[in-house]
């Protein structure tokens, strides 16, 4: 109850801050692009936020998590953004990891520039968040989980080699399509996690990667597990994109780079 009581008191006051930033009254509105055609906010974001920011939601349709499923949907952010800003969004963030890496790390460049000229406001992306939050971590040496094929797993090793980082190992579930793959457990994603990273004992911390997978409760109990920080696409993209409305992303219990804010 306590923990409870802390984590709430942390989050009034973040959206508090973002009162203040916005104006009194005016919640600020962050605006979602995600792979998956008619995709909903997903339920990370009112358990890690809330209060204090709203969530929109736009799909642009991506049918595999190929390269080619990529460029067919590429063209389809811009627009989608336009109608984010129609709809109130105060900041853009491409919720998708590989669909923003995987022609790499000076195209996700291009994209958030883009993105920021048809609209006008702030934008990240899922892949610029996980950069940030392993540079936050002190990251070097990485260890990579992912749902991918190997295809997409080298391009994630060369889109974060180009960001500065050295990556130990990368290995993926080999899933293209979720609705084609068995279900991916919690107890098995943890499992898959850890054992990734305990295969590279040099690392210095773990990535999970696909933004698609459900990792925010299993954030502490790998760090615990494997005494290493842990960054992942979904959580800590919210935690990136909060973070341009004013927020400090800051929450409690879901591993050491959220609890710092």
């Amino acid at each position: 109850m306590i923990v409870n009581s802390r984590r709430q008191f942390l989050k009034i006051g973040s959206a508090g801050a973002a009162a203040v930033a916005w104006g009194a009254g005016r919640e600020p509105v962050l605006g979602m692009i995600f792979p998956p055609a008619n995709y909903p906010v997903p339920p990370e974001a009112q358990l890690m936020y809330p209060a204090g920011v709203k969530f929109l939601a736009e799909g642009v349709g991506l049918e595999r998590m190929t390269p080619a499923g990529y460029d067919k949907v590429v063209p389809k952010i811009i627009p989608a953004a336009v109608d984010l800003k129609k709809q109130g969004a105060q900041a853009i963030s491409i919720m998708g990891t590989s669909l923003t890496f995987y022609k790499g790390a000076a195209f996700n460049e291009e994209l958030k520039a883009s993105v920021t000229k048809a609209t006008g406001l702030r934008a990240t992306t899922m892949s610029t968040a996980i950069v940030e939050g392993l540079k936050t971590v002190g990251a070097r040496r990485v260890a990579v989980a992912t749902a991918y094929n190997d295809v997409v797993n080298e391009r994630l090793r060369v889109f974060l080699q180009e960001s500065g980082f050295e990556v130990l190992t990368v290995k993926g579930l080999g899933i293209e399509r979720f609705e084609d793959s068995p279900p991916v457990t919690r107890e098995g994603l943890q499992a898959f996690s850890a054992g990734v990273r305990e295969s590279v004992p040099k690392a210095d911390s773990l990535l999970i990667s696909c933004g698609a997978l459900k990792t925010l409760e299993i954030l502490a109990p790998l760090e615990q597990r494997c005494k290493v920080p842990v960054v992942s696409s979904l959580p800590h993209a919210f935690w990136a994109s909060v973070r341009l409305l004013g927020l400090s992303g800051q929450v409690k219990g879901y591993g050491s780079l959220l609890a710092r804010g």
